[in-house]
């Protein structure tokens, strides 16, 4: 457990520091390999010696999907998987671009925002990158 969070659950503390501004993952010190969702164990060696640690935020595009809404419902919006430079993968949406022009393999980059006062994490092109 983070030093910064001592008596909060893995996910609580991932969404403090969400809303402090900072995207964390975790990596674990046995076999360190990073983790994402947070977690109490290692998913890939069950060592609790999990830790949370900055990621570089940058990441490549793994599929997309638009999901069309009515306007007056919000409009459409896109989901997206992104795999993070330091291997896990997550669900998130990439902003910053026209839906249609999100690409499979395009690099992105993390961002950290607060909508309907609750943090979110989205991924914005890399500038200069396909």
């Amino acid at each position: 457990m983070s030093a910064e969070f001592p008596d909060k659950g893995p996910e609580q503390t991932y969404f403090d520091a969400l809303r402090a501004g900072r995207f964390q993952i975790q990596k674990c010190g046995a076999c360190a390999k990073h983790i994402f969702y947070p977690r109490v164990l290692c998913p890939h060696c069950g060592s609790n010696q999990v830790e949370w640690v900055a990621p570089s935020g940058r990441g490549s595009v793994y599929s997309t999907s638009i999901v069309r809404r009515k306007v007056d419902a919000g409009g459409d919006y896109n989901v997206a998987l992104i795999d993070l430079a330091e291997g896990p993968r997550l669900m998130s949406r990439v902003d910053g671009i026209a839906l249609d022009q999100i690409r499979i393999g395009m690099q992105v980059q993390a961002k950290v925002l607060t909508e309907a006062d609750k943090p979110l994490l989205v991924f914005v092109p890399e500038t200069g990158k396909p």
